[in-house]
């Protein structure tokens, strides 16, 4: 403890002068400027003949003679040529890395975990500057926060990617884990009319449909190399089909303060005395106290998701060198990605809905495992569904004026915008309901839901027949005469689009020194104004009367023939009523609509403004370099959102407006000692902050008015805080061949964790008050992260080759969930492995890539669940052949294993999730010269 403070106090009072001037953006120029990658020798240190590889082994020697080169703990991954980048998604090759860890949830890699530690926690950086990032507003895992959708990203744009670990002052704040630094091309640094060109086709075999691909990049510049353009695009399409089956939770999972249960299925007396709701059921495995006290699902859901992924991008850099001391860049890229999804959602909810007609219960291990129902007075299941029109937009465009002197000396000047848009535009929601019996059973990995009845046929499903004064946003919905109407809702329209919106400028300065071991003192200035806006409007549709489907005068059909097929999903439930989407959207229209209003509820705002300076002083003697440093940053939040009052009939929302700063001073430092020319030890420690999500800064609280849950945001919340440790021991014994093990600690300080609180709140669909179970982020939690990574990467013999990497981390943390249970930190898993052989030897190469993540806590979910999801494997292989010089057909396959995903409430035996995505086969063919 006394060392860690010792160094902390140092670095401070070494810079605290310094870094008191304003601040900047990292340089552009790659890994700093004294950390430029130089080859290695073939004998891994010594002088000899230099040997030239290319391909795939070539990328992985570039990539270790720049770990061996930087100051800082960093990882790298290099493409192999222009376009011709490891994997056909950026994420997962990300996920190679020791201690990187992505989320497949839809199938593809979209969000990083770096050294244990939540995506959302890590920033990514392109060419050393953030990037605004909206998502399609269908995917739970990362709403409105400051990391990036990596499956936007192509690859073929991508020329390399730095994995910061440990932090230098001269790189941009907010991340826990580590930063990614995209690097991409620049046309000075290729030779004049530089050519690729791609073309391929992909097949899903779940969706069993395949799309086509292709990318093209053309780079000029002119003889005296003073001024070069290059234009990149991409086109890709994906068809994504998902089926499974969710829970919504689990009831009765811990006592009240009181000692008391809320069995959805037994009724206490006040003295007492248990009775059944449903007089007559029978109960195996227990009693009806053991009933009284057992947990059973919330809800039970068959989900299919249906989407197309069509993703097109176009990039530009132009650079114009007037001396040979100055150039000027000017950068910009526009990715345009349509997501449009249709989801059907066939599910019941068992204890509140059917608890009174319950026949069966089985009880283990405290759970009511499987259970059967009479017909439902009311309602037994729902069928949603949901059409959703969505487009992504990013657009960025940067300046670059960057001048280096003879001796060293550099400046550099940078300014950006970005901006993206996002969501739900708009949501088509109709839903129906069906009284039929049925029974439920589930295990670890599978899910039985029988219907007495056809679940197919239209005529089992009606509309909702509860007619109640139509309200939307606290106001009165009027017919034509002005009266109140009266109807029952049957869904309605949801337009929620997020728009985030970044502008920066700054400045970076190198100054050589010659001052005992220091050789170069950095400094920066930078200021960054960001907006992200949600902005919501919504229509209620309603009928006066109900109708069964057959009336409604649509198409129906049913879930196509093995749907449901390896996800753990059986029973006559996997195949049930599907309407066609322009059904959906039909129904809707010829009903009656509300007209279009905001909603003021939903829509917020949150202005970041954000002031830093840094200093860094470069060091290089007796085999000792590094960096010391820190960084000044201020930050100013304002956010804006509509308040929504408890215990009030038709609430109108209040707007609202509230205002935070803080100054934290970061200070950092990192050495490397070469023990031999083979041989290197690294050490950092660092003070690091990470800032909230942007949701979580608005306050806005949204409301399921079915499960009777919701959450919102705190406006007061202050950062993350941690002092990370880095220690590493390198090998490097011959060219190409690296042998690595590194420690890491994390100690996170007002970690962000959610409280859950009853609260009472007006139920539109019952037109009545109601109590929710809402969420909240709040400050005070604490955590520690300790983990151990170990890697090997060598070239074998005859062409073959290895990569390999094991990763062990664990975390403590002062949160707890419902149950009292201490909660992981989201996203990490215990154990991470990687291993990846590759062979390459004349025209041909091949490499197969087999990741496996141990089981890891997700989030908080429904009714207070600890979402966990088990252990996935992934699988993938590649091949590629020269057919000539210029012309190589390769073929890529994705998820060989058909791995299934599943996620749990804190323990197996309660599944909430599983999912299968399918696997992916794709073949193109390339020319580039």
């Amino acid at each position: 403890m006394h060392l860690r403070h010792a160094i902390l106090a140092t670095t401070a009072l070494t810079l605290s002068a310094a870094a008191a001037q304003a601040q900047t953006t990292p340089t552009t120029t790659p890994l700093g400027s004294s950390e430029q990658a130089q080859p290695a020798a073939a004998d891994g240190g010594q002088s000899g003949d230099e040997i030239v590889v290319t391909g795939y082994r070539g990328s992985l020697r570039e990539a270790i003679n720049v770990k061996r080169n930087a100051n800082a703990v960093v990882d790298v991954i290099t493409s192999e040529d222009v376009g011709k980048f490891p994997d056909r998604n950026v994420a997962e090759s990300l996920s190679h890395i020791p201690g990187v860890s992505i989320d497949r949830r839809f199938g593809e890699g979209e969000k990083v975990a770096i050294l244990g530690t939540d995506p959302a926690l890590n920033r990514m950086l392109l060419d050393g500057h953030a990037l605004a990032s909206a998502d399609w507003g269908g995917n739970d895992n990362d709403p409105s926060s400051r990391t990036f959708n990596y499956s936007l990203l192509a690859p073929e744009l991508v020329d390399r990617l730095e994995v910061y670990k440990s932090p230098e002052p001269r790189i941009e704040e907010g991340s826990l884990g580590g930063t990614v630094i995209v690097r991409t091309r620049r046309p000075l640094d290729l030779p004049a009319n530089s050519i690729f060109a791609s073309g391929g086709y992909s097949y899903n075999d779940r969706s069993d449909k395949g799309n086509v691909r292709a990318s093209g990049l053309y780079s000029w510049r002119n003889a005296d190399e003073t001024f070069g353009v290059l234009v990149a695009a991409t086109y890709d399409k994906q068809n994504l089909t998902r089926a499974g089956v969710e829970f919504f939770g689990y009831d009765n999972t811990a006592p009240n303060a009181d000692g008391t249960y809320n069995s959805p299925f037994v009724n206490r007396a006040s003295d007492g005395t248990l009775s059944l709701k449903s007089p007559g059921a029978t109960i195996t495995g227990g009693t009806i106290a053991d009933l009284y006290k057992a947990a059973s699902p919330f809800g039970i859901n068959y989900a299919y998701f249906q989407q197309q992924r069509q993703r097109k991008s176009v990039s530009g850099t132009m650079q114009f060198r007037p001396t040979s001391e100055l150039t000027f860049t000017l950068n910009g890229t526009h990715i345009d990605g349509n997501y449009n999804n249709y989801s059907q959602s066939m599910y019941t909810i068992p204890g509140a809905w059917t608890g009174d007609v319950l026949q069966s219960a089985t009880i283990s291990n405290g759970v009511v495992t499987a259970a059967s129902f009479g017909a439902a007075r009311q309602q037994a299941s729902q069928l949603d569904t949901l059409v959703r029109r969505t487009s992504l937009k990013t657009d960025n465009l940067n300046l670059f004026a960057d001048w280096e002197g003879d001796g060293g000396a550099k400046v550099s000047f940078a300014g950006g915008w970005s901006k993206a848009t996002g969501g739900r535009n708009p949501e088509y929601l109709f839903n129906v309901q069906t009284r039929l019996p049925y029974s439920y059973a589930f295990t670890s990995d599978s899910a039985t839901v029988n219907y007495v009845g056809d679940p197919t046929n239209p005529a089992n499903y009606f509309t909702n027949p509860n007619n109640n004064p139509a309200q939307i946003e606290g106001r009165p919905v009027t017919t034509a005469s002005g009266a109140q109407l009266v109807a029952a809702q049957i869904g309605g329209l949801d337009y929620s689009v997020t728009t985030d919106r970044d502008i920066f400028g700054g400045y970076d300065a190198t100054i050589p020194v010659a001052f005992g071991p220091f050789t170069e003192i950095l400094l920066g200035s930078r200021v960054t104004d960001h907006v992200n806006r949600i902005n919501a409007r919504g229509v209620n549709t309603y009928l006066q009367q109900s109708f069964n489907v057959t009336q409604l005068g649509v198409t129906a059909l049913s879930t196509p023939d093995g749907t449901f097929d390896g996800s753990g999903g059986m029973g006559n439930a996997t195949k049930y009523l599907n309407l066609p989407q322009q059904a959906v959207i039909d129904i809707l229209a010829n009903a009656i609509n509300s007209p279009l209003v905001t909603k003021v509820a939903a829509s917020t705002k949150v202005r970041e403004t954000v002031m830093a300076s840094y200093a860094q002083a470069n060091f290089d003697q007796g085999g000792v370099r590094g960096n010391i440093g820190g960084r000044l940053v201020y930050t100013r939040d304002v956010s804006n959102y509509a308040t929504t009052l408890s215990n009030t009939v038709n609430p109108t929302p209040v707007p609202t407006r509230t205002a935070t700063d803080y100054l934290k001073f970061l200070p950092s430092l990192n050495i490397a000692y070469s023990i031999t020319p083979k041989v290197i030890v690294r050490g950092a420690v660092a003070r690091v902050i990470a800032r909230p999500r942007y949701e979580d800064l608005a306050a806005a609280t949204s409301l399921n008015n079915v499960t009777l849950d919701g959450g919102g945001g705190n406006p007061n919340l202050k950062p993350y805080e941690s002092t990370n440790y880095e220690l590493t021991a390198e090998y490097y014994p011959r060219a190409g061949t690296l042998l690595a093990v590194e420690l890491f600690r994390r100690e996170i300080s007002n970690y962000i964790f959610n409280t859950r609180t009853n609260a009472v709140f007006f139920n539109s669909l019952t037109n009545a008050l109601a109590t929710y179970n809402v969420n909240q982020p709040i400050n005070g939690g604490k955590a520690k992260v300790n983990g151990a990574l170990a890697s090997a990467q060598t070239d074998i013999w005859g062409g073959f080759g290895l990569q390999a990497n094991y990763s062990y981390q664990e975390s403590t943390t002062s949160n707890t969930d419902v149950t009292g249970t201490t909660l992981n930190l989201p996203y990490l898993s215990k154990h991470t492995v990687n291993v990846i052989p590759y062979f390459e030897k004349g025209p041909f190469q091949a490499r197969v890539s087999y990741n496996y993540r141990s089981s890891y806590f997700r989030t908080i979910g429904r009714l207070g669940s600890r979402e966990m999801v088990a252990p996935y494997s992934q699988l993938d292989a590649s091949a590629s052949l020269n057919l000539t010089k210029g012309i190589v057909l390769s073929v890529n396959a994705q998820n060989l294993l058909d791995e299934t995903y599943r996620q749990y409430n804190a323990t197996p035996d309660r599944p909430t999730a599983f999912y299968k995505n399918g696997r992916t086969f794709a073949a193109a063919l390339s020319f580039r010269m």
